[in-house]
């Protein structure tokens, strides 16, 4: 299983925490601390990234970054439990921020927990932002910003133009060159797959000169595979789907890791995920 320090999202959020918190917590004078364990002893799942912070206004306190693939109807309960969690663990306050990538149909998403038993209450609060409501030039405004991988589902991102833009900001910068397909992932639920797959190879054709193309290419080209695949199964699946990750993490053929791409689009299920993977290993 991977280590918590290797979770794609915490590289990709790490890149730049403070444009991330800046972003998801809409506090202008926040600066980001530390990216600090968010493994809690009494629940088998961890969540996203959690960032010690601090502002003027409120001092330290903690943000808790968890980012879905697809809402889940028992995101309000989790939510309440890694804010409770955290701020016991860490004796901070804690700023939760849910993180939906893809829409899900009109479901209608709330922003609090709340529970009632023989009068005594309890709530959370916690922002929600929707990607498919965030505006995609947002992601190019600050340099090597974590949002330029989900370019393509943010708001008027779902274009050939606008997701060869994104592509060259990534290709121009070493570290965020690393989540290319975590891009041409989430390009493929708004463009035809074909024309995806052009975009993304548009420029290569300058690269074959040199003798070692080829090898490079092939290694690039699984090293991003396996980082989309990561980022796809933490975020689906959460730290039971990253489980997979060494036994995927062996697989050297291209194909058999595209498969499992594109498996990851349809299955509902870790089991569904598994029949893929025991069909083509």
């Amino acid at each position: 299983m991977a280590k918590a320090a290797d979770i794609s999202s915490k590289r990709l959020i790490s890149l730049a925490p403070n444009t991330w918190i800046k972003w998801a917590t809409q506090i202008p004078d926040i600066v980001a601390g530390e990216i600090i364990s968010s493994e809690f002893q009494w629940i088998s799942r961890e969540n996203d990234v959690l960032i010690r912070a601090n502002s003027p206004q409120y001092g330290d306190f903690l943000v808790l970054n968890e980012i879905q693939l697809r809402y889940k109807p028992n995101m309000p309960k989790r939510m309440r439990a890694y804010a409770a969690l955290a701020e016991e663990k860490y004796n901070l306050l804690t700023y939760p921020v849910l993180i939906n990538v893809l829409q899900e149909g009109n479901v209608e998403i709330p922003t609090r927990y709340e529970s009632e038993l023989a009068g005594l209450q309890a709530r959370q609060d916690y922002r929600v932002i929707n990607l498919w409501e965030v505006d995609c030039e947002i992601a190019f405004q600050q340099p090597a910003s974590p949002l330029i991988p989900f370019v393509p589902v943010l708001k008027g991102g779902a274009s050939e133009s606008t997701v060869r833009r994104g592509l060259q900001v990534l290709r121009a910068d070493e570290q965020l060159s690393q989540f290319e397909t975590v891009m041409a992932f989430f390009a493929t639920f708004v463009l035809e797959s074909r024309l995806v797959q052009q975009i993304m190879r548009w420029d290569m054709a300058i690269l074959s000169e040199s003798p070692w193309y080829q090898e490079i290419l092939q290694q690039g080209i699984r090293q991003e595979r396996l980082s989309s695949i990561e980022l796809i199964l933490e975020m689906k699946f959460g730290s039971e789907g990253l489980e997979l990750m060494p036994q995927i993490s062996q697989m050297l053929d291209l194909e058999q890791l595209k498969a499992i791409q594109m498996g990851l689009k349809r299955v509902n299920s870790l089991e569904e995920l598994r029949q893929i993977i025991s069909n083509i290993d």
